[in-house]
């Protein structure tokens, strides 16, 4: 498993020194292993670039939700920046591979950041980055088929940064991958900021496409798993009413005329 592994370009540094160290540092540190990542992404070293890309998250302070919930590091897009979403998932040699966010959009989250002494720049800086390599993370399970996982990424990329394009667009491939109702409704809600955020475009006009095929999907899902969740209500309903020699076949729900059933009773 990749959480295994250890960064394979840079020397492995102890949490006591890393709080040592001013944000500066911690700053370059976590930029070296970045690029370090998206190296490893372009050479499809996916479990290699995750660890690195970690390891980058590791040197940064943590997010503290308003619920001052510590949440883990984020990740970013394999190429290292933001950019323009070119594409739900990180391709090989794609503007993702080649694209470095400098700039700090406005959008950006610069609340809820760890304790730790630093200017108003370095507090925006440590949080787009953070965001970067939430999203970058995301881009790895992507590759290693891990959705669910992904999704969790990139929602950490969104907590700082959330219009973030590619993060958006990666959390909703994958909730399309894992295919549940929740998660199909979920990727909807993505595209549909995403045709908030996004300039008319061919890349819009992608984004409806989607939408479009997403609705019959989450149609089917919903009635599939309700399906599945009453067979397993009426199994537990046989099950206890069998020790009084009935079934739910002896109970019939009728509307009632007024917007709600009556239930009858028969032999």
């Amino acid at each position: 498993m990749s959480d295994a592994l250890t960064s394979p370009t840079r020397d492995e540094v102890k949490p006591e020194e890393i709080t040592s160290q001013s944000i500066a540092t911690r700053l370059q540190g976590a930029n070296d292993r970045k690029s370090d990542g998206n190296d490893y992404f372009r050479q499809s070293k996916w479990n290699e670039a995750l660890v690195t890309y970690q390891a980058a998250l590791n040197l940064l302070p943590k997010r503290r939700d308003s619920r001052k919930e510590t949440t883990r590091p984020s990740d970013e897009d394999e190429e290292g920046s933001p950019g323009p979403s070119s594409s739900n998932l990180p391709e090989t040699q794609t503007k993702e591979d080649e694209d470095v966010e400098k700039d700090v959009p406005e959008h950006v989250t610069t609340e809820a950041v760890e304790d730790v002494p630093m200017t108003e720049d370095e507090q925006k800086e440590v949080t787009e980055l953070r965001s970067v390599l939430f999203s970058n993370i995301g881009a790895c399970h992507v590759k290693l088929g891990e959705h669910k996982e992904a999704v969790e990424a990139c929602t950490q990329a969104l907590k700082d940064k959330p219009t973030y394009e590619k993060a958006l667009q990666r959390r909703a491939s994958s909730n399309e991958v894992l295919d549940t109702w929740s998660s199909l409704t979920a990727a909807q809600e993505d595209y549909n900021t995403l045709l908030q955020v996004l300039q008319p475009g061919p890349q819009r006009s992608e984004i409806e496409g989607k939408l479009r095929k997403l609705k019959p999907r989450i149609e089917v899902a919903q009635k599939r798993e309700t399906s599945e969740m009453l067979g397993k209500l009426k199994g537990l309903g046989n099950s206890l009413l069998g020790n009084f020699g009935l079934s739910t076949d002896n109970f019939k729900f009728e509307p009632n005329g007024q917007g709600g059933y009556a239930v009858n009773f028969v032999k």
